[in-house]
């Protein structure tokens, strides 16, 4: 069952759209009155909303006066509905509305409870839709019988949460239908316990959703390195993969991630005695090219910020996303030791601080080995990222965590 909520200025035009009083509405008779509460019998679109200006003006004004709510179960559900069905429907998914106080993923109260069952509203069932699919359609006045506010903060979640809490107790869902349901409250867990780490440790992570009730399975390779985990429930098992948004709960985006969640941090990374290898190996650097520097020097959507020293002096870089991605994969943190200063030297290429010449590496005959030179102007980022990051592991090795190198 889909549910949408908002509250809206355009009160009047919204009722006469689900009362079938609208031109906009071809079907009229498709379209029937299911209940009206704390309002007299029968009123038209015009003379409900005149009652709740009535009692809206003895308030505060609102700008968004009204709360609009649909509600669309699925035709296999419904089927034999009658009247009384729906209002019961109605009438449950009021009862889940009102109930809770919604909070954000660190528990925080972000919306007050409501009280919809206590203020002016008219329900109307609509049977216009393509596909001939029954669906309710609410008017809400926002404010309560008592004068109360009906919270709008997050209303449109709210909806959703009732409506699910109403299919749970209707016994409309399947059991993978509620592995969905609960994939989602384990999603909002993981979020929760990464936004409460002041600093990214899988070990603290680990911690943090064990104290929410969950078992954490490791899965390590030979060399002891996390190359992924899966969350337990019960007897219910959730994949990282299959949590979260685009993988970024998967055991090598967490510590991503977990900086995305701390935006007063952001996504830097200081130099430190294991990167001077990015100063040492172009200390003899030619001028900087500041017009492409120039170009990851300011704040973009999509991109993040990394820090680093060259020659002493600090620079802030904002990155694509995908590239510190890219960079991320190639030096896997679990498994390669020096992948900061690896990291370091690849945005650095990548950027224009250093040029392909200065980290050519020597070849046996006494020439160079570099596939550097100045990206192309119609090189992607991702394709002269991967090339930057080809260039550092050359320039600088690529050491395991198992003492090889590669």
């Amino acid at each position: 069952m889909i549910a949408i909520a908002k509250a809206v200025s355009y009160g009047v035009n919204d009722l006469r759209y689900i009362t079938g009083e609208s031109n906009k509405k071809k079907h009229p008779e498709k379209i029937f009155r299911m209940h009206d509460n704390l309002l007299p019998s029968k009123m038209d679109a015009y003379g409900i909303w005149s009652a709740m200006q009535l009692h809206l003006g003895q308030y505060r004004k609102l700008k968004n006066s009204v709360i609009t709510i649909r509600i669309s179960p699925s035709r296999e559900n419904t089927k034999h509905f009658n009247e009384d069905d729906w209002l019961k429907l109605w009438q449950d998914f009021v009862t889940e509305f009102d109930k809770p106080r919604m909070t954000d993923k660190n528990g925080k109260g972000v919306s007050v409870q409501t009280n919809i069952a206590n203020s002016i509203h008219t329900v109307w069932l609509h049977h216009d839709a393509e596909g001939g699919v029954y669906h309710l359609h609410a008017d809400v006045c926002r404010r309560d019988i008592n004068g109360k506010t009906n919270d709008d903060s997050m209303i449109h979640e709210r909806a959703q949460k009732a409506a699910e809490r109403v299919v749970i107790s209707r016994g409309w869902v399947t059991a993978a239908e509620i592995h969905n349901i609960n994939k989602r409250q384990v999603s909002s867990d993981c979020y929760s316990v990464l936004k409460a780490m002041s600093k990214w440790s899988w070990e603290d992570y680990k911690i943090g959703i064990t104290q929410k009730g969950y078992k954490v399975n490791e899965l390590r390779d030979e060399n002891d390195i996390l190359r992924g985990y899966s969350i337990m429930k019960g007897h219910t098992k959730y994949k990282a993969s299959d949590i979260g948004v685009g993988r970024n709960l998967t055991a090598g985006k967490l510590g991503r991630t977990w900086s995305r969640l701390h935006p007063e941090i952001e996504y830097s990374i200081r130099e430190t005695p294991q990167s001077a290898k990015v100063q040492s190996a172009t200390a003899n650097h030619s001028p900087e090219q500041p017009e492409k520097v120039a170009e990851y020097t300011q704040r973009k959507p999509g991109f993040y910020a990394y820090e680093l020293t060259h020659n002493g002096t600090d620079h802030r870089f904002y990155i694509p996303e995908k590239v510190l991605d890219l960079f991320n994969d190639e030096f896997d943190y679990r498994s390669v030791a020096n992948w900061q200063e690896l990291t370091h030297m690849a945005v650095a290429i990548f950027v224009g601080l250093i040029g392909g010449d200065e980290v050519a590496v020597t070849g046996g005959g006494g020439g160079t080995q570099s596939d550097l030179n100045w990206r192309d102007k119609n090189e992607d980022d991702f394709n002269w990222a991967r090339r930057c990051a080809r260039m550092a592991g050359r320039k600088l090795g690529i050491q395991s965590k198992n003492g090889l190198k590669r």
